[in-house]
């Protein structure tokens, strides 16, 4: 924890009675600031040293920690180290308290809120054609190639998502009963429920970052890890080795439990819930009569597991990160969540295009209602009016590695705590992980 020490409130007596003076540390992996005696200690180890000159008494140790807010990396050089620390290619610099979010929107141009129906239809065909290919090549593909059927099956299917995701937004098509029909029809082969996903997506984008409020990536709470040694296990698990899968436990818990939703949103939710079991109590009983159970995974099982390995991933990614914080609702601030707590991460160009440039988020959480195919217009326009402010990657193991091996439980002075710092012996997933992931950047 980030504490003063300083000589009013950390005396030593003994060795000729006197204060020891102190000196000002500051440290790039966990912001804070520390008073230390002149022996370098690292943070958190507060050990006590032999004195040198001759003791007329034992010594007594006082001393009262003050807490302190956490420093904020604004330097050239921490930023720099960070990036390399961390497999990102640019930390924003911190953006300024007194801009907002409409003052970020005016700076964007206007044609990239416009809704184009052809480029909207485009993308549907996109998907469908690559969706299609997909089934074609998991069905043909010997046993050897099926991984990699399975993995442009299951990014071809992500397509589907991103166009759910803009109906969801309304910035798909003008005509929003054509979007909420295409958005249900979209979601369907992913088994979610469109309108449970489409009111809990709106409350991530209102309350992006902001503690216990945020519906999407969440840090674990101190509490929650110390409540349960069977939760702290399965946590473990979930924020570790399978991570990659974990939208799986979100996509659960958020979206089939009616009682999550206000009076008005139920008959709605009710819809879409009846629309996915449908599929289920339809589709899945068909592909298994046509193909047979090995079928039904190797058709729809594995493709989905794909699907959700890139949500996961893409969640992740856009707002996990050790420098970037979640704030208390007293402290959130929403530019400051939407430009500078949002990750824009370039991926190889056939996933970017297979999945309609949701990688492209920064300006997605500027304005839910820029369409996909704009993102990269809008991304641009902030480059060049807000470019210093925003954090950017190239995908890399290290990036993936920071996040699973250090984003863990919540801490407001170093905005995360390793599992592996908090429970070392029971934390095996986290030291595996970090021995056995490339660092390649």
């Amino acid at each position: 924890m980030a504490c003063r020490l300083a000589d009013s409130s950390l005396i030593f007596k003994g060795c000729q009675q006197r204060p020891v003076q102190s000196i000002k540390i500051a440290s790039l992996s966990s912001p804070g600031i520390y008073y230390l005696n002149r022996r370098s200690l690292h943070q958190g180890e507060y050990k006590h040293h032999q004195c040198l000159y001759p003791k007329k008494r034992p010594k007594i140790i006082k001393a009262v920690a003050i807490p302190v807010p956490p420093l904020v990396v604004d330097s050239t050089e921490q930023r720099k180290q960070l990036c390399e620390s961390y497999g990102f290619t640019q930390i924003g610099e911190p953006l300024p308290g007194n801009f907002t979010i409409k003052d970020i929107i005016d700076t964007l141009p206007k044609k990239v809120f416009e809704i184009d129906d052809v480029k909207a239809w485009k993308s549907v065909l996109t998907s469908v054609a690559s969706y299609t290919l997909g089934i074609f090549m998991i069905a043909k593909a010997p046993w050897y190639l099926l991984p990699l059927a399975w993995a442009w099956t299951g990014t071809a299917v992500t397509g589907f998502f991103v166009i759910g995701h803009d109906c969801a937004h309304k910035s798909f098509s003008k005509n929003k009963l054509m979007e909420d029909i295409v958005g249900t029809l979209a979601f369907l082969p992913l088994i979610y429920p469109y309108e449970p996903w489409r009111f809990k997506h709106d409350r991530h984008h209102a309350k992006t970052n902001m503690l216990n409020e945020d519906t999407a990536w969440h840090p674990i709470m101190r509490e929650e890890f110390d409540s349960s040694p069977v939760f702290r296990k399965a946590i473990i698990f979930g924020y570790g080795p399978i991570r990659a899968w974990m939208s799986i436990a979100h996509w659960l818990v958020w979206h089939f439990d009616l009682k999550k939703f206000r009076p008005n949103e139920v008959k709605r939710a009710k819809i879409s819930l009846a629309c996915v079991f449908a599929f289920i109590t339809i589709g899945w009983p068909v592909i298994i009569y046509k193909t047979g159970l090995m079928g039904w995974i190797k058709f729809w099982l594995m493709p989905w597991l794909g699907y959700h390995f890139w949500m996961s991933t893409f969640t992740m990614v856009h707002h996990t990160a050790p420098h970037i914080p979640f704030k208390s609702p007293e402290e959130w601030n929403a530019a400051q969540s939407q430009l500078n707590g949002t990750v824009h991460c370039n991926y190889p160009r056939w996933i970017e295009t297979l999945c309609h440039d949701i990688n492209v988020h920064i300006p997605h959480h500027i304005s839910p209602r820029i369409p996909s195919y704009n993102l990269r217009a809008a991304h641009q326009s902030l480059q060049e009016n807000w470019g210093k402010y925003l954090n950017e990657a190239t995908w890399n193991w290290r990036l993936m590695k920071t996040i699973m091996t250090m984003c863990h439980v919540y801490n407001k002075q170093k905005n995360y705590v390793s599992f592996d710092e908090i429970a070392p012996e029971e934390s095996q997933p986290i030291t595996f992980l970090k021995r056995m992931m490339p660092d390649y950047a």
